[in-house]
């Protein structure tokens, strides 16, 4: 199985990956169909967790390869990852600024971006959580794209295991479109398909990643900031006030130092180093080109 993926295109890598993603976005909306209600406490975690996440993603698999690719450039090393990741941040604000969206939990009075004269409370929640899995599908787009290039600061394992962190912290995030539609009287069913229906940006915007980073090399590491800078925006913004603003401010805090944690052992552990190694010797069999691992 593992010589099957590493001897596809870079592309499809992606795909498959956003893919894996995309499902656990649907495992955490089938919930519909095992219960009426989710515990608050439980979501809000879950939440933290996924913040967590996300925020060890950014640094370990987007921006410390990106400074690593810049180092004996014409510039500081400093400067594509500080535009790389100030451009993320202001991308992601400008497309907030825009879409019309709704948080969980929030009336629709208080939805975010150009607001419609007439626009339904399903569409807007969806919305909310679709602007979260872009720069997530950019981001696992961007790692395997950059181990296209042969870069030496890019691994496949390492393109693999965030993607395994953005999967795990999808999964809270379907919960919370498919639970506030269940509770406005949505049918099952169709809170399901609500639910899911938000991860499909991500392999769309995953490709969209590979491409640009395999016809544009030398602004590799901009890429990998740009897509760390719009994941941090929208912890900043969206997950991390969300899973506070019903008052489980401690039990948030603690859920992200713990899905931090968890997502940096998957880049970093030692116990991680032989299955690096195990996969970019394979790599180097199917011609793929010499990566360094962790």
């Amino acid at each position: 199985m593992i010589d099957f993926f590493l001897g596809l295109d870079p592309v499809i890598q992606a795909i498959i990956a956003t893919l894996f993603t995309w499902g656990m976005t649907a495992l955490g909306a089938a919930l519909v169909f095992t219960t009426k209600s989710f515990n608050q406490k439980l979501l809000d975690g879950m939440l933290g967790f996924a913040g967590g996440v996300m925020i060890a993603a950014s640094f370990w698999s987007l921006l410390a390869p990106a400074l690593e690719m810049a180092e004996g450039g014409s510039v500081p090393a400093w400067i594509p990852a500080a535009v790389g990741f100030m451009l993320g941040g202001i991308f992601l604000w400008g497309i907030d600024k825009l879409l019309p969206h709704l948080h969980p939990n929030t009336h629709i009075d208080q939805a975010e971006g150009i607001k419609p004269k007439k626009r339904k409370r399903s569409t807007l929640l969806v919305l909310a959580i679709t602007l979260h899995n872009i720069p997530e599908g950019l981001a696992v787009g961007v790692a395997f794209g950059a181990v296209a290039t042969g870069s030496p600061s890019a691994s496949i394992a390492g393109a693999i295991a965030l993607a395994i962190g953005i999967g795990i912290q999808n999964l809270p995030e379907g919960v919370a479109v498919s639970m506030p539609l269940l509770r406005d009287g949505m049918p099952r069913k169709k809170g399901f398909l609500y639910g899911q229906f938000s991860g499909m940006v991500e392999p769309i915007s995953a490709i969209i990643g590979v491409l640009a980073v395999s016809f544009v090399e030398p602004l590799l590491p901009y890429a990998l900031s740009f897509a760390a800078g719009a994941m941090i925006f929208v912890v900043a913004e969206e997950v991390t006030p969300g899973s506070q603003e019903e008052g489980n401010k401690d039990l948030a805090s603690m859920s992200l130092m713990i899905g931090f944690t968890v997502m940096m052992i998957l880049d970093v552990a030692p116990g991680m180093k032989y299955w690096y190694r195990k996969i970019s010797t394979q790599l180097s069999e199917h011609h793929i080109g010499s990566l360094k691992v962790a």
